[in-house]
């Protein structure tokens, strides 16, 4: 009775702070110095014609390392937390046989999916979507694999090759935008190019390409270890 009082308490308190903010909330006229920076430069300064996808990739690259990192370090943990289960060497439980319509489905999306996911992360320059948005897309295409198999199994090797290399490039790309820019992951690096063109924003559609790699990688890594933890 005391616990269900407090949990109440603890969530009328919730309730009246969020209701103060969106009484008290009152949009701002115009845009603060920062963002209208942003809004007057982004394109002519880094040839993206997706604002969000500069200021992510270019102005705030380093909070993007922070968040490429702590996913990172989740999958990490993961691995380390079920590694105990899989050097126990148990088998998993048998499954049945998947569907055929199940099968057949998933023999025909996961191309589509695969091909989205690319399509997303090499055009965030252009258009909404970006590396992160990618590499979830395509880690899903392994989702649905599992799915329509789920005794299948994924090497964990390739899958550490492809998140390790991706995230040498990107920082890689990163340090060559000190010595050749004007800073970390600035992208001019290499040609903006013309505004609105898939050959443009610099090295922006490198630095995307190979954060969706990663963050796909490592999306994957953390199904295919949450896959093999089933036991008899």
């Amino acid at each position: 009775m005391v616990k269900s009082f407090s949990v109440l308490v603890l969530l009328l308190g919730i309730g009246a702070m969020f209701a103060a903010l969106l009484l008290g909330y009152v949009p701002d006229s115009e845009l603060n110095q920062t963002a209208r920076y942003y809004a007057d430069k982004t394109a002519s300064e880094t040839g993206a014609a997706n604002i969000v996808a500069a200021i992510v990739v270019t102005y705030r690259g380093l909070d993007t390392l922070g968040e490429v990192t702590v996913l990172f370090l989740s999958a990490a943990i993961v691995g380390l937390v079920l590694a105990s289960g899989h050097q126990q060497g148990k088998m998993r439980h048998a499954q049945p046989p998947s569907g055929e319509l199940l099968v057949i489905g998933v023999r025909l999306l996961v191309p589509l999916i695969l091909l989205l996911g690319v399509y997303v992360f090499i055009n965030g320059h252009l258009t909404p979507g970006g590396g992160f948005q990618g590499g979830a897309i395509l880690a899903s295409a392994m989702l649905l694999l599992l799915l329509g198999d789920p005794l299948r199994t994924f090497s964990h090797k390739l899958i550490a090759i492809v998140e390790s290399i991706s995230g040498l490039v990107f920082v890689g790309m990163g340090i060559l935008g000190i010595f050749y820019a004007g800073g970390f992951l600035d992208n001019r690096v290499l040609p903006l190019g013309t505004l609105g063109e898939v050959f443009s924003a610099g090295a922006i559609p490198i630095i995307y390409s190979f954060v969706g790699l990663k963050v796909g990688a490592e999306f994957s890594s953390m199904l295919a270890n949450l896959s093999g933890t089933e036991e008899l």
